[in-house]
């Protein structure tokens, strides 16, 4: 075979990559994405309720490995909050259950937000966006849009492990359970309807996608 044989091949093959369609991003249905977004935080007070927060902690990791399991087995991906969220949630959890200690599993929140605050934030200081990727393309916004949210979620995202590490120190459990659930939900849909009218101004008309499947 020679070289321009080779070339021409080569070619033809790059051709038809380009020109097949592109396979349809698969994504859950809204109704699905809330039952697995909130459903483990409702066994979790349901479990804590009946049986005490030792079974509310399983409970919560069973329902939180679930529900990233049916995420996956439908679109082959997984956002990377959800993902942190439970690799914390095992470890804290695990430490729970191993040192019969509840207050690993209040802690995890603080930590989580921490987390999340300070990665927003570093990233932010290498002049990298981590917001595009933990509302996984749901919004699109300038960069400016971006910058400005991720300042604000950042310090929300401090403010709430605070708020934790106050509440968990004075308040008994169930209380605490009734916080989390009740409490800390709440403040972040609250805190992010706040955040709509920036995200109106900073927003960027995406052309219509008709490549999605769902589920």
């Amino acid at each position: 075979m020679t070289q321009d044989s080779v070339l021409n091949e080569e070619n033809n093959k790059n051709s038809a990559a380009k020109s097949a369609p592109e396979r349809p991003k698969r994504v859950v249905n809204t109704g699905l994405k809330l039952v697995l977004e909130f459903g483990p935080l409702a066994l979790f007070f349901v479990a804590n309720h009946e049986f005490g927060i030792y079974a509310a902690t399983g409970a919560l990791m069973v329902g939180v490995l679930v529900a990233l399991g049916v995420a996956w087995s439908i679109t082959r991906r997984l956002p990377m909050m959800p993902v942190v969220t439970a690799i914390l949630l095992l470890i804290f959890g695990g430490l729970t259950f191993l040192l019969q200690d509840e207050t690993f599993i209040k802690m995890k929140v603080t930590i989580l937000y921490t987390l999340f605050g300070g990665a927003l934030l570093g990233a932010l200081w290498f002049d990298r966006l981590l917001l595009p990727i933990v509302f996984d393309s749901a919004f699109h916004l300038d960069d400016a849009g971006w910058r400005k949210l991720t300042w604000r979620w950042s310090f929300f995202f401090f403010f709430l492990a605070v708020l934790n590490e106050v509440v968990r120190r004075v308040v008994t459990t169930d209380v605490w359970v009734n916080f989390k659930v009740f409490g800390i939900l709440p403040l972040t849909l609250l805190f992010a309807m706040t955040q709509l009218p920036l995200m109106m101004r900073h927003e960027i008309k995406p052309e219509e996608d008709t490549s999605e499947t769902h589920f």
